[in-house]
């Protein structure tokens, strides 16, 4: 499978990310939790992993965040943001 992201540019920031898209002339903007799971997607850690660590770090159960995380893989996915 090719490298999808090859057309991706990001800042990330503790304000969240800004992702240009050149081959579509697109930005869209990340809030610091979308930021955080679409850095973590970048390195390769899982949905499970990257779930995890957010539920620790904020409280909250680990299936909501799960569910969230991966609603939020899909979302990325369906505007080509997904950094594989």
């Amino acid at each position: 499978m090719p490298n999808r992201d090859l057309h991706l540019r990001a800042v990330v920031n503790q304000d969240g990310a800004v992702i240009l898209d050149t081959k579509l002339g697109t930005i869209s903007t990340l809030n610091p939790t979308g930021a955080y799971i679409w850095q973590a997607l970048a390195r390769g850690e899982s949905v499970e992993a990257i779930a995890a660590r957010l539920a620790h770090e904020t409280g909250e159960q680990i299936d909501l965040v799960t569910r969230d995380v991966r609603e939020f893989i899909d979302s990325l996915e369906e505007q080509q943001l997904f950094p594989l």
